[in-house]
């Protein structure tokens, strides 16, 4: 991964560290969500949400209903959560994600922990 990339991250990091302090743990994924699509556009970054994720199986696409929570920059997966721990099925889910839409770099971002950045896990494919 570049450099650039690294430092998109972790002003991504930064956004979500800030709506944790704001918000706290405890809240639903969607306050979460929107307060986060907010602080993107206060630091102008181009984003989509719940962008659909079609799955292609033997050229077919089917329209399953899976959603990518925020795509930041076209660059960078964010699967937001308010879960006790982040679990194995959590990542193997992002990493799917990743696989499946071509982008490389994904966030998970449990914003149920005491310390956010207790609750961040960055895959990359």
């Amino acid at each position: 991964m570049s450099d650039s990339n690294d430092r998109f991250t972790e002003t991504v990091i930064g956004l979500a560290i800030e709506v944790h302090k704001v918000l706290g743990p405890g809240l639903l994924e969607s306050a979460y969500e929107e307060c986060l699509c907010y602080e993107l556009d206060q630091a102008s970054i181009a984003y989509q949400r719940q962008l659909a994720l079609p799955v292609e199986y033997k050229a077919v696409q089917l329209e399953l209903g899976y959603r990518l929570d925020i795509v930041a920059e076209n660059k960078l997966i964010l699967e937001l959560k308010t879960v006790d721990k982040i679990l194995p099925i959590h990542e193997a889910q992002l990493l799917t994600y990743l696989r499946l839409s071509g982008i490389e770099t994904g966030l998970i971002l449990n914003f149920n922990s005491t310390v956010l950045k207790n609750g961040i896990r960055r895959l990359v494919l």
